[in-house]
């Protein structure tokens, strides 16, 4: 074998083991974007490599050459089928979700909040009754006008209330400066922080406060969202880390100083509440002091239970006493309580903390169940949606990569035909989302 061949055969071997390796990932949520050209690449890379060594054989006499062909032909179909049998299983799980009995879909889908690319395919998902809520970011209203932004979401609770059931959550980020989904076609808005430091005197304070909400509750509403996941009442620790790509707490805290972060939170709160804007604390068990970001990686948070009551946990104890604020639970493992499950599928910490040493009866809603440490966890988030919903969590969001609600909603379809999901905690859950609907029936085009 001369040097030449030896060199293409390398290269055709590298290709075929990189198709190998798209394949194992190409669903990954990360990659979401570039998920149907990777697709595409990888059948093409395969197939295309299966045809240039079938053809290649007829020619070859040399058996060392036939057997790396061969060991070729066999590498780029194991690339090939891996990828068609993992987009096969998510068509096929789809339609199964889209095919199941629509009472078994209402009766589990109202502890879902799913983003959405494609609007037909969430219209469907209303349609069906498969989710309780739909979240909406930038990429659902780019180019459009506010008035298109109202339009699309009526469409959405017109079909609701053509089932007979509540309005669904219409959740999104608006929390100010860098995280401000909606703008535009809503108004720029500023940080609380930064409305924080222009006053000093703590009654101007509040005014700032109640004015800034109030404008920006009144934007929302007058959208028809009804879910702002907003304050951020982490504690702003001075934590800084390059790797930190999104989390970025240091960027978005209102404050290190905790009963600042619970009297501007609260302010705020309570004027989202005024137009039926529900307000969200984020994210528990407060990231301030956690140096990971997950997004990308697991996270911990070693700090003592003692410490985080006396000062992280401040705001997020005070607030639900005064408002109808939900949580948010962030994915981070609290080490003190639970050492193997992020808090959002943690029953340690969301049954035996906060449901009952803090015998707190509101919202619970999970961060998004995309990022990696859900995703990439040993559970993975087939179990960790089973855990989350057996610790006493209400809502599971999925805003990122819409797809993953499908693999969610068959765990919890599978595990209630075998008896594995707690139904006395279904029923407490369906009670507190029903409670927190209430409100919502309202004309808001008269808003």
């Amino acid at each position: 074998m001369n040097l030449a061949i030896f060199l293409s055969q390398i290269f055709k071997l590298i290709i075929a083991l990189s198709a190998i390796c798209l394949a194992l990932i190409f669903r990954e949520p990360s990659l979401l974007k570039i998920r149907g050209l990777l697709f595409g690449l990888i059948l093409f890379l395969g197939l295309g490599l299966i045809l240039l060594e079938i053809y290649s054989l007829r020619k070859i006499q040399n058996k060392l050459r036939k057997f790396v062909s061969f060991l070729l032909i066999f590498l780029a179909a194991t690339g090939t089928s891996i990828a068609l049998g993992r987009e096969t299983n998510f068509l096929i799980t789809k339609q199964q979700i889209l095919s199941e009995d629509i009472s078994r879909l209402e009766d589990l889908g109202q502890h879902f909040i799913v983003g959405y690319w494609n609007y037909d395919e969430v219209k469907q998902l209303v349609e069906k009754r498969a989710v309780g809520g739909v979240f909406i970011t930038q990429r659902n209203v780019y180019n459009k006008t506010i008035e298109e932004v109202k339009v699309e979401i009526a469409s959405l609770q017109k079909i609701r209330s053509s089932q007979g059931l509540s309005p669904l959550w219409i959740a999104t980020d608006q929390e100010g400066g860098n995280i401000a989904r909606l703008s535009p076609p809503l108004k720029p808005i500023s940080t609380l922080a930064k409305i924080v430091d222009k006053v000093d005197n703590i009654n101007q304070k509040r005014e700032a406060i109640a004015e800034y909400a109030t404008e920006k509750a009144a934007e929302l509403a007058y959208i028809g969202v009804n879910l702002n996941f907003a304050p951020v009442v982490d504690l702003n620790k001075g934590i800084i880390n390059p790797e930190d790509r999104y989390s970025r707490i240091y960027d978005r805290a209102i404050s290190e100083d905790p009963k600042i972060v619970t009297k501007v939170a609260l302010w705020y709160c309570n004027s989202l509440s005024k137009f039926n804007v529900r307000c969200t604390l984020k994210h528990f068990p407060g990231l301030g002091r956690v140096k990971q970001d997950t997004h990308v990686s697991e996270a911990n948070l070693d700090t003592p239970i003692s410490l985080l009551n006396r000062d992280d946990w401040q705001p997020f104890r005070t607030i639900i006493k005064f408002s109808d604020a939900f949580i948010m639970l962030s994915h981070v493992k609290l080490k003190a309580l639970d050492e193997f499950n992020p808090v959002s599928f943690s029953n340690k910490v969301v049954r035996g903390l906060i449901r009952d040493r803090w015998q707190y009866n509101g919202v619970l809603i999970t961060d998004d169940f995309c990022m990696q440490a859900v995703y990439g966890s040993k559970d993975g988030i087939k179990i960790a949606t089973v855990k989350a919903i057996n610790a006493g969590v209400d809502l599971i969001l999925i805003s990122h990569d819409p797809s993953l609600y499908y693999p969610a909603m068959k765990s919890l379809i599978e595990a209630d035909k075998i008896g594995n999901l707690d139904r006395n905690l279904l029923h407490q859950s369906k009670d507190r989302l029903k409670q927190n609907k209430k409100v919502l029936f309202i004309d808001r085009s008269k808003i």
